[in-house]
Formats: structure tokens, C-alpha cells, sequence
């Protein structure tokens, strides 16, 4: 169902939206991949403006656009591909890279998965200040949704309407002492993404595991990179970063998913059991017809009043 929704007014910050980035430097890490257990570089590198997020295999030579249409499967992570090349598990680190307000980076891997590093963003976020941000002199372009978007599945749902400010609430209910019903709301800020988001571990069950390793998958997945649980209590030594960090990785995962969109989003994302799947299908369902979003690239006059985002 569409609704239409008029007058509504945006504010966003003159030094935040005004120009777009990228990095300042070129950086490095590396990291075991979740699924294949194998080590994998990984390169940061600023682009000029226009460029877009812009994944390389290094390995295979060959370059994956971060968009929508390039999305190949979701089923246990948001995964990309061209031909043969696939790079899987690009959620956490887009994450990141969205909430720094990044719009032009080549990410290179020496395979084809992103890093798990220890399951949540906290590692890109190190590696995006060490690399630095660069203003490039082009205007930011900024989605802003107008009317109200759904994709269903059974009774569970991810939701964008019309806001002032770019909100995600996110409501989880497992059957599972440790987890139950957890429903946490975040207004976005990079400053609240880092302190409030980007800590929050992705987590699988035990029952889970096992199955998948039989079929080659999670071959890199351990107690340092997840949060694991049995039928009745979490595996894992260290305690919960955040109380409700189930649901915090939920959030973490569909700012990634959602920046595929290609720039900051102004709107008001909602989700019962959302997956990796519902926001993919979420961003096909907002690109399927203009008339739901408007584009906007702010000039130095309209940026004055804008409020802090990406500070």
C-alpha cells in the first residue's frame, strides 16, 4: 500500500551533505572470511566523485558495482556478483562505509568473501579513521522517501515511510531464552551508529552451524566472530556487548543492505524479522517506481540548515 504524504520539510547539515567523500588514504587489513575459513586482504582506496562504492577481486581481476541489481543471492549474507566472481558478506562493512557518509571508495579483497573480522562493524569503523575523510568538490546527492513502501513475506515485513530525520526501528521475537522479544528504535547519526550500533556481533545457533559446515559454509565462523547459541544458553565467554545486541546487529545489517540504494536515505525504516532477503527486496520494491523517492543534490545555499548526520 502507497501513501502520499506532502509538505514535509528536510534538514540536514551544511558541512556533512554539502560536498560528497571518500577516504583520504589508501589502507589495508585482513581478515578471515566466514564462510571459507581462508585469510583475505583487504584494501580501502578513495575514488573521485561519481564513483560509487566499487568492489574488486584482486585475485580474478574483475569489478563489482555496490547496487541492487548486482545482488545475487541472501541467504545467509548479502551477496554480490559478475559472470563467475562473487564477494559475499558485504553488509557490515557497507554499513560502516554508509555511516561515515563515504560515497566514493574501491574496496579490493584477494577473495570472495569480506572479512568477518569479529562479526560486527567495529573493524571498518578502525580502518575508516585510520584511512581518514576527504571532501571532494561535488554535491552529495541524498534519497528522500515519499511515499510509504512495504515488502512482506508471511507475517514478516521491512517498511520505509516518509520522516523528517532517518530513523530504523527493529522489532526480533526468538524462541530462545537468551534472545525472546527485542525491539530497539535508532535515530541515525554516525556518532550514535559508533557507540550505539557498530559494536553489535551477527549471532547463529549451534543446530545451524553444524548443518551449514556439512554443506562447506562457515568454515571461518567461531566464538571470536559470532555469537553462538545452544537450545538453551550463549556459547560464548564474553558477555553481551549491548543488552538487546541481537537486534542492534539487526539494524546494523539493513543500514548495509539499504546504502546498495547508492547514497543517505531520509526516511523512516521498520522491520519485524527482517532479513537480509526482505531489505533487498525492499530496495527493488523503492527503485520500482520514482514516484516514491525524490533525489536531491543540495547547493550551499539550501545546505545551510542542515541538521548533524555524519559529524
Amino acid at each position: 500500500m502507497l501513501h502520499i504524504v506532502h509538505n514535509i520539510s528536510y534538514k540536514f547539515n551544511k558541512e556533512v551533505f554539502l560536498k560528497q567523500r571518500t577516504i583520504a588514504k589508501k589502507v589495508k587489513g585482513i581478515g578471515i572470511g566466514l564462510h571459507k575459513g581462508n585469510p583475505v586482504e583487504i584494501v580501502l582506496e578513495p575514488l573521485e566523485a561519481d564513483s560509487g562504492i566499487v568492489f574488486f577481486r584482486s585475485d580474478l581481476s574483475v569489478t563489482i558495482e555496490a547496487k541492487p541489481e548486482n545482488v545475487i543471492d541472501t541467504k545467509m549474507a548479502t551477496v554480490i556478483g559478475k559472470g563467475s566472481a562473487v564477494i559475499s558478506t558485504i553488509e557490515h562493512l557497507l554499513s560502516a562505509i554508509y555511516s561515515y557518509g563515504i560515497d566514493n571508495i574501491r574496496i579490493s579483497l584477494s577473495a570472495a568473501e569480506v572479512p568477518i573480522m569479529d562479526g560486527s562493524a567495529a573493524s571498518f569503523c578502525m580502518l575508516l579513521d585510520e584511512a581518514g575523510i576527504k571532501e571532494l568538490d561535488k554535491n552529495k546527492k541524498v534519497m528522500i522517501i515519499k511515499k510509504e513502501v512495504e515488502f512482506k513475506k508471511g507475517d514478516k515485513f521491512t517498511k520505509i515511510s516518509p520522516s523528517k530525520t532517518a530513523k530504523y526501528h527493529f522489532i526480533i521475537d526468538f524462541p530462545h531464552p537468551v534472545i525472546g522479544k527485542e525491539e530497539y528504535e535508532f535515530t541515525f547519526s554516525k556518532k550514535s551508529y559508533i557507540q550505539n550500533i557498530s559494536k553489535a556481533r551477527t549471532f547463529g545457533f549451534l543446530k545451524d552451524v553444524q548443518m551449514l559446515r556439512s554443506m562447506g559454509l562457515a568454515l571461518g565462523g567461531s566464538l571470536d566472530n559470532a555469537i553462538v547459541l545452544d537450545d538453551n544458553k550463549m556459547l560464548n565467554s564474553d558477555p553481551l556487548r549491548y543488552k538487546d545486541e541481537f537486534v542492534r546487529h539487526k539494524i546494523l545489517d539493513a543500514i548495509g543492505d539499504l546504502s546498495l540504494l547508492g547514497m543517505p536515505i531520509i526516511g523512516n525504516y521498520s522491520s519485524f524479522a527482517g532479513s537480509h532477503e526482505l531489505n533487498h527486496n525492499l530496495t527493488l520494491e523503492i527503485l520500482k517506481d520514482s514516484s516514491n523517492y525524490e533525489i536531491k543534490s543540495f547547493d550551499e545555499e539550501s545546505a545551510v540548515s542542515l541538521e548533524k548526520a555524519f559529524v
